[in-house]
């Protein structure tokens, strides 16, 4: 991939224009990208963090636990230095180097809110989860038709063949339960559930009759087809060290899979150390002209141009760069005629879980580290409000044997060695992926005296939890634990960890979807309303949460929303 820094490009001769530029280089970015360059779109693809290429900069990916030095721990002063970032799931002395450290990257917190973030080329696409439902109609209407949210201006419908465009390059494994509340997919074969989670499905089939507990739709290479192996791809190895990097391509990433295969094309450039200041409006056009940046490392202001922009930041930079980007027209942040940029925050709600032990099984085991789990599709609120509450939430649920026999105290000598020698019981565990309501008081904004070390404003964030969490929290414990005893499970847990919202990692909205230019920012194609050749289609366009993993959707609608811009560039109405 061309670094435009190191070449002619920056020539003063030669005028840094493209076809198509995109802010981002990660999950959706990577997609739009993708789009954008096998349609025939010179793209560039901006990147604020350092560039990352598929293997070769992944640099734990085969070491060992003994090979770190401090045998994967984080030292105290790095803990004291980052007591932000050291929470997220996934983090670790092994993954540290894919994380922005607390120091790097400061933001003003009005309420609570741990914004975790990714820096470089792929961005958190290398740490996601890799979970991947397609969200259900339940989801697209709910908020409208039970009164929490506005109504989106798609619907299932607009979005299936988007979804199976994706599911089929990516890889998702996983199996067609013809479920209501979770659509399928075009699958691979899933991992195989274990004993215990197979007798806790049983169990929850046998009394529940509207709960389903079956393997999740996860972005793993289980069986890689000619696609996949076209990318340079191989299968899961089960290693479950996914956040590292995968060596194997087995899970997917923009850097294993949508970069490579635009860069295929010829028509990719990617810029990395490129700070996103604004995007650029041209007041006699009406639309948008290009991006100004900041170069990371000289500080030397640039701007690049295009007749469409894709801005793909991740929800809250994409806020950022939209409030930051003021003109004549647009003096609170471009297209923000109706007022609601950086409004209407939501998140997922992680704060609930359930554990406990299952007694006997200590004849069986299972094959590698498999690195899914199942889930319970969401159960609530469907056709109906059946709780005090409104919206839903995904369970995801796990059975695994502890390490060696628990009521040995020595940690060394011949009891030890043969404690160590047999694995201990099975510990099973729910918890929650809970919808939550976008509210005008949850929002981002700009700070009006303090900046970054590149001179733009730091964002403030003012995101909180509301009754309508702490009602859905108490639900899913008490249903999790009553569903854990009548499998035959004990000592069983409830647990809230009350931790602030961000550390989901799900941030959603800001720049919502909408059919009305009064109440929100983008139209049914991810088009600013006011600007039309700036699309934007990472969580920032979420009208609501839904209680489905968003990574998967926001796949799927930038792939829709550049077919759309691409054939209006050709028809000569963008």
């Amino acid at each position: 991939m061309r670094d435009p820094s190191q070449n002619q490009i920056r020539d003063s001769k030669t005028p840094n224009y493209f076809d198509a530029i995109v802010i981002g280089s990660g999950i959706s970015g990577g997609w739009a990208a993708k789009e954008l360059c096998e349609k025939g779109m010179k793209t560039l693809v901006l990147e604020r963090g350092r560039n990352v290429e598929h293997n070769k900069d992944y640099p734990t990916a085969h070491l060992n636990p003994w090979d770190f030095e401090h045998r994967g721990n984080l030292t105290k002063k790095f803990l004291d230095e980052n007591p932000l970032i050291s929470k997220a799931a996934g983090f670790g002395d092994d993954t540290k180097h894919f994380f922005v450290q607390d120091k790097d990257h400061p933001y003003v917190q009005e309420k609570p809110f741990e914004w975790i973030r990714g820096y470089q080329v792929g961005g958190k696409s290398l740490t996601w989860g890799r979970a991947c439902q397609r969200w259900s109609e339940f989801e697209f209407t709910a908020p409208e038709r039970f009164g929490y949210g506005i109504g989106w201006p798609i619907g299932y419908k607009d979005v299936a063949a988007w979804y199976s465009h994706v599911e089929e390059f990516i890889g998702v494994c996983g199996n067609k339960d013809g479920l209501e509340a979770m659509p399928d997919g075009e699958y691979l074969p899933p991992f195989e559930l274990n004993c215990v989670q197979k007798v806790v499905q049983e169990k929850i089939t046998e009394n529940y009759k509207d709960r389903h507990l079956v393997h999740a739709r996860w972005a793993h290479l289980t069986k890689p087809k000619e696609i996949h192996l076209q990318q340079g791809r191989g299968g899961c190895q089960a290693r479950n060290l996914c956040m590292r990097g995968c060596p194997y391509g087995g899970y997917f990433s923009s850097v294993s899979s949508t970069l490579p295969w635009a860069e295929k094309t010829g028509n990719l450039t990617v810029r990395p150390h490129s700070v996103v200041h604004s995007i650029v409006y041209d007041e006699k056009t009406g639309k948008a002209s290009g991006v100004k940046i900041i170069d990371a490392n000289t500080k030397e202001v640039q701007e690049y141009f295009a007749k469409v922009i894709f801005l793909n930041a991740s929800a809250l930079n994409s806020n950022l760069v939209l409030l930051n980007s003021k003109s004549k027209r647009f003096p609170n942040g471009l297209g923000n005629d109706s007022g609601v940029l950086g409004k209407y925050i939501a998140f997922h709600n992680y704060r609930a879980s359930v554990a406990a032990d299952m007694p006997g099984f200590e004849d069986k085991y299972y094959f590698g580290r498999n690195p899914t789990e199942p889930i319970l599709a969401n159960y609530r609120n469907l056709h109906k409000q059946d709780t005090d509450y409104v919206g839903g939430f995904t369970t995801f649920m796990g059975a695994y044997r502890t390490r060696g026999n628990e009521k040995v105290q020595s940690t060394f000598g011949e009891d030890f060695k043969k404690a160590m020698s047999k694995p201990g019981g099975w510990k099973v565990y729910m918890y929650m992926q809970g919808e939550t309501i976008p509210k005008a008081t949850n929002q981002v904004t700009l700070s009006s005296d303090k900046k970054d070390q590149w001179g733009i404003p730091l964002l403030v964030t003012s995101v909180g939890y509301d009754d309508n969490d702490e009602k859905m929290i108490r639900d899913f414990l008490k249903e999790s634990a009553e569903m854990f005893e009548k499998a035959g499970c004990t000592n069983i847990s409830q647990h809230d960890n009350k931790q602030a919202p961000g550390l989901d990692i799900h941030e959603m909205g800001g720049c919502r979807m909408g059919k009305d230019p009064k109440t929100s920012m983008l139209n049914q194609h991810n088009q600013l309303h006011h600007c039309p050749n700036v699309f934007v289609t990472d969580g920032a366009c979420m009208t609501s949460t839904g209680n489905q993993s968003p990574s998967l959707l926001y796949m799927a609608l930038t792939a829709r929303a550049v077919d759309f811009a691409v054939n209006k560039m050709k028809e000569g109405n963008l």
